[in-house]
């Protein structure tokens, strides 16, 4: 038992610190980006077609491409900011640019959700663009918003895990070490299990969450 403690425990912390840093910076960017994509379409706040066409596309630019591609293509990038594009430091910069355009069009679904006709009352009261974001779309779209980050982490996790493939670190780097180049198929099924066993508890967590702030 204590075996697989100290085989699986460093790993499992590599995966975490991976995914919750890489979700982070995520919604540090992904949140504007979508509001923006929101609020420039041409029935919206702050209309800016240019704007919101120049910002969908390169959103759906970044999101045609493979995990997997965008990880050896932007390996110069991922060198310059880390400083190596070998191990968990380095797999956060893909992770980044990879699951912020996911985001963005996560945030955007999540608001043009919301009912246009609370939106013209603030704007009938007087109210100005950052107060209708900050006290309309944003408290109006929050329940819809922490299922898009709980997808969102999911998604990374998965991500996390393809990672390995190339030396990412983590539970993915585990299994495929262990479970492929060394024949230990134990140690394959033991990381699939706990992979199924996060994700469980991220979905039910987020699940809770987001009832807790609906019923508000």
């Amino acid at each position: 038992m204590n075996e697989w403690i100290e085989l699986l425990t460093p790993s499992l912390l590599e995966t975490l610190y991976m995914v919750f840093v890489s979700v982070f910076f995520t919604i540090l960017l992904g949140l504007p980006l979508g509001i923006i994509l929101v609020i420039t379409r041409e029935d919206h706040i702050l209309p800016n077609s240019w704007l919101n066409q120049i910002l969908s596309y390169m959103i759906n630019i970044t999101r045609s491409i493979p995990f997997i591609i965008l990880m050896i293509f932007i390996m110069p990038f991922t060198r310059l900011i880390v400083g190596t594009t070998i191990g968990t430091k380095a797999v956060i910069v893909p992770l980044i640019l990879a699951t912020t355009p996911f985001f963005a069009r996560v945030v955007e679904s999540s608001i043009k959700e919301i009912d246009w006709g609370v939106v013209e009352a603030a704007i009938s009261m007087g109210a100005t663009p950052i107060q209708i974001i900050l006290k309309v779309l944003l408290p109006e779209s929050m329940s819809s918003l922490v299922l898009g980050i709980t997808i969102t982490i999911i998604n990374v996790l998965g991500y996390s895990a393809m990672a390995g493939a190339i030396g990412g670190g983590g539970l993915g780097y585990l299994a495929i070490s262990y479970g492929y180049h060394r024949y230990q198929t134990n140690v394959m099924i033991a990381t699939v299990i706990l992979l199924i066993v996060l994700v469980q508890i991220i979905q039910s967590t987020g699940n809770k969450i987001a009832q807790i702030i609906n019923k508000k």
